[in-house]
């Protein structure tokens, strides 16, 4: 009955946050004015929604809490002065991030919601009863013209604090995101600088200059990119033990290859979840579906970029097939094709596709990964429960509610333990019900 009781919460319950404070942070030192022009990795995803993460941490002095985070905020903001800047056009219509000692910087909020645990929080199914948990749900990256490009959210909970994050997509990553809460944490533990200052110089990935002329507005991307009314979704966690994600690795890698690399982790979960989503939405056999992948790129460029390079170096790998392919043959033949995708997209393939973007630029809708899609985001090689601020490691680390569609995937490092993996996934509620019951999927069988 414990599952059941969870999800009736969710259904029925909104937790009532009350936000009562707002200010501005901007870093401790003055550095005058900066500019740094946006470049082809960065400018596909300016109608992309914020980036929203939402971290759970116990305490019981909400106020020190909030003191320790405002004053190592500052001083990481010294080096990553770029998320407190704001989204600018040349006149040449090229987007850039500006940032002078003028500015706002990055808008912190602090709310309440004493009713409510961290322990309420940490095992709940979907984030739509935390919603008013993390800022800028439903805004658009190239709003960022007009609004900070980092909004943070201090929720004080009954025995703790919720921090909302969200972050413009348009300015970076995955890889981005979590150099700085890590290095936000490290100036929190009492360092006096980063240890890893992020790499700035976008422009050494790519040069090209894209003048954007074209529409951007609010209702050019409605939620769910069509005319007609989104579909019911449902979000849920699957939770996979090192074991089990041991052993859905070893089972695809029994049959002899053929000379091949072995299958990855990544590559042997994301066959998992894609044949039983496939399954969970009875696809006909004639059905397209798509396996999407948003892959780092900083090692496949030439010349590679560091892990530090901060801002966007991501690119979609698309992997498509027929449902009935699918359904016919081992996973081997999923792996297979996953696997061919992500090892042949190398520098030749990234440029490629620059050059094609850049001669007919499209600003992409965050649904704009493919007909009957799997898309990944985010990564469990993210050290995302190292993220401690002095008051300990986060209980747990969430996705927001913004750019989720129906097979929408973020995969977390899993807090019990080593290579154990937390996988959200949002989907229509009719498929959702059917991979809740898919033994195969659950490694019941």
């Amino acid at each position: 009955m414990a599952a059941d009781q969870v999800v009736k919460k969710e259904e029925d319950e909104v937790v009532k946050v009350s936000v009562h404070g707002k200010s501005h942070i901007m870093p401790t030192k003055k550095l005058g004015r900066r500019e740094c022009q946006l470049i082809t990795f960065d400018l596909p995803y300016l109608a992309f929604y914020y980036n929203q993460k939402l971290l759970f941490y116990k305490g019981s002095d909400f106020e020190d809490m909030v003191g320790r985070l405002k004053d190592g905020l500052g001083v990481v903001l010294e080096e990553f002065y770029q998320l407190a800047g704001k989204l600018e056009k040349d006149e040449d219509g090229v987007f850039k991030v500006v940032y002078d000692d003028e500015m706002e910087g990055v808008e912190v909020l602090e709310a309440s919601a004493d009713q409510i645990s961290v322990s309420d929080l940490t095992d709940v199914e979907c984030t739509s009863m935390m919603k008013d948990m993390v800022p800028y749900t439903q805004v658009l990256n190239f709003e960022g013209l007009h609004k900070p490009l980092l909004v943070l959210q201090f929720t004080k909970l009954r025995d703790g604090l919720a921090l909302g994050c969200a972050f413009n997509h348009a300015i970076l990553d995955g890889t981005s995101t979590w150099h700085f809460m890590t290095s936000w944490a490290e100036i929190c533990n009492g360092a006096d600088s980063v240890s890893v200052p992020p790499f700035l110089e976008r422009t050494k990935a790519r040069k090209t200059r894209v003048k954007l002329d074209l529409p951007l507005n609010p209702a050019a991307a409605p939620p769910n990119g069509t005319a007609g009314p989104p579909p019911l979704l449902r979000e849920r966690i699957f939770r996979f033990s090192e074991s089990q994600i041991n052993q859905i690795k070893s089972t695809l890698n029994k049959t002899p290859s053929d000379g091949s690399k072995p299958f990855s982790t990544f590559q042997s979960l994301s066959t998992h979840v894609w044949l039983a989503v496939t399954r969970a939405r009875q696809l006909k056999p004639e059905d397209v579906t798509v396996y999407t992948v948003f892959a780092d790129c900083r090692k496949r460029v030439d010349p590679p970029m560091p892990e530090s390079y901060f801002g966007n170096l991501i690119q979609a790998i698309f992997t498509v097939t027929a449902a009935g392919l699918l359904y016919a043959n081992p996973p081997e033949f999923a792996a297979a094709m996953i696997q061919k995708a992500i090892v042949t997209h190398d520098a030749k393939v990234i440029n490629k596709r620059n050059d094609d973007w850049e001669s007919n630029p499209i600003i992409f809708q965050f649904k704009d990964a493919g007909v009957n899609c799997v898309a990944v985001g985010s990564s469990p090689r993210f050290k995302v429960y190292d993220v401690d601020f002095g008051f300990g490691k986060p209980e747990r680390v969430r996705s927001g509610s913004n750019n989720r569609f129906d097979g929408m995937v973020y995969l977390y490092q899993g807090k019990t333990g080593v290579g154990s993996i937390d996988m959200e996934i949002s989907l229509e509620a009719g498929a959702m019900e059917k991979l809740e019951k898919d033994k195969e999927f659950l490694m019941e069988v």
